[in-house]
């Protein structure tokens, strides 16, 4: 298992494959990731604790929505996200494609590019 720091928290990478990707994010309160979106990538969620607050869409057009324990949501390639933890938390587990890489920031509150 890989465990990479990142600002918002961390994430363990419990599988890598040539076919898939498994891994844990722990997003700590009060902080999110960057809004980003894939070209190729594509993922599947299930919050494990707390409330994912998941943002679906342009800076312009965003619809925001509460994700509890147990819910699951799929994010295909192109789809422009963030995820957030409000006042408490996250806990994520995501399966994927295997381009782990393969990230297009649009706007990050860390300044990464």
């Amino acid at each position: 298992m890989r465990v990479i720091q990142k600002p918002w928290g961390h994430e363990e990478i419990w599988a890598e494959t040539d076919r898939y990707a498994g891994k844990y994010l722990y997003i700590n309160a009060n902080h999110r990731l960057s809004r980003q979106y894939h070209e190729k990538k594509e993922e599947t969620i299930r919050v494990l604790e707390g409330t994912l607050i998941l943002e679906i869409g342009a800076s312009d057009v965003v619809q925001s929505q509460s994700l509890e324990v147990g819910e699951v949501f799929h994010i295909a390639p192109n789809t422009i996200h963030r995820f957030c933890a409000g006042n408490n938390n996250v806990v994520l587990v995501e399966v994927s494609t295997t381009e782990l890489d393969d990230v297009i920031r649009l706007s990050d509150d860390y300044i990464r590019e």
